[in-house]
């Protein structure tokens, strides 16, 4: 039989949501877990700069930013563990189990803040050199590639800072994008532009990630001609995207393209489960909106609880 333990509160997740919601769930009082695989972080802790976080007139890295939650959220005496939820089902007594390795949690209420991964081009080459030149995250592996030349698929925010990461340390970055101008914030566009170090090939898709041992170069299709062409490259990294965490839940709760759906409170079609940050179906994703999902959500799950505190006082004393 695995291990029990209970509390008001489980937590899954330890990125910018996570750490909000345990922030203020344990300042309104509740017996709460975080649980998170790892090191807290998440995608926020990989961002080269963000610049947009209120606050920091002049940026501050997605790494700091998660150390100076952590610390805070430690300051406010809350607990971490490192489990990764399998499953969410309800018990016998009415409160949500979360399933993990070994233990199991059993929680009136939980807020989901899993978030999502990279999305993978899925095309020959990438799942075999992966770690062999193919990367998810310029920050973590970026430095292996000074002087060198790389390629940066994608067309959004995450895409052209991670190119303009890039240029300060590679000799050429190539952006490769499928359409014929950018989704990026048109500042981030223009630094983009202009930087000589960075090309873009426009309307085009990799076809195959080339290399035996390493990477070596890239193939690619334009979509409009359908022309074939090669690049030589030392690196790969993808940035077309994120893919929810919502496999281990796709049977409980209602999901829109695997995101999470909920209500303005955080509320999920299941009573006592909430969601928070990027795993939500939302139209904006950013540590903004993340962070006050996360506000939202904990004060709805403190509501919660205190009415499933005072049923439970309600049923001991029926009972005396």
């Amino acid at each position: 039989m695995p291990e029990v333990k209970e509390h008001e509160l489980v937590i899954v997740g330890g990125g910018a949501a996570g750490l909000t919601s345990a922030m203020y769930a344990a300042r309104y009082g509740l017996d709460l877990v975080l649980l998170t695989v790892g090191a807290p972080g998440g995608q926020t802790a990989t961002a080269t700069t963000i610049e947009n976080f209120p606050g920091f007139p002049d940026g501050i890295s997605g790494a700091e930013l998660v150390m100076r939650l952590t610390e805070q959220a430690q300051n406010f005496g809350v607990e971490f563990e490192n489990a990764e939820v399998k499953e969410i089902a309800r018990a016998e007594d009415g409160r949500w189990r979360l399933v993990c390795d070994g233990v199991d949690y059993l929680a009136a209420a939980v807020i989901l803040c899993v978030g999502a991964s990279p999305r993978r081009l899925k095309v020959p080459g990438e799942r075999e050199l992966f770690g062999k030149g193919v990367s998810y995250c310029a920050t973590c592996d970026g430095f292996f590639y000074r002087g060198l030349t790389v390629a940066v698929v994608g067309g959004g925010n995450t895409a052209i800072e991670e190119a303009i990461y890039l240029a300060d340390i590679a000799e050429k970055v190539y952006v490769i994008h499928r359409r014929d101008e950018l989704r990026a914030e048109r500042f981030l566009a223009e630094r983009a532009f202009a930087n000589d170090r960075i090309e873009f090939i426009w309307d085009t898709v990799p076809v195959e990630i080339l290399g035996d041992d390493v990477v070596t170069g890239i193939a690619l299709r334009n979509v409009k001609s359908g022309e074939r062409s090669q690049i030589e490259v030392d690196g790969v990294f993808v940035a077309i995207g994120y893919e929810p965490n919502t496999a281990f839940v796709a049977d409980l709760l209602e999901l829109a393209d695997g995101f999470i759906v909920a209500d303005g409170r955080m509320q999920t079609n299941q009573p006592g489960i909430f969601v928070a940050g990027d795993v939500r179906d939302t139209p904006l994703r950013q540590v903004t909106t993340a962070v006050g999902d996360a506000a939202i959500a904990a004060d709805s799950a403190y509501r919660y609880v205190s009415e499933w505190r005072a049923q439970q006082q309600a049923a001991q004393r029926a009972g005396a």
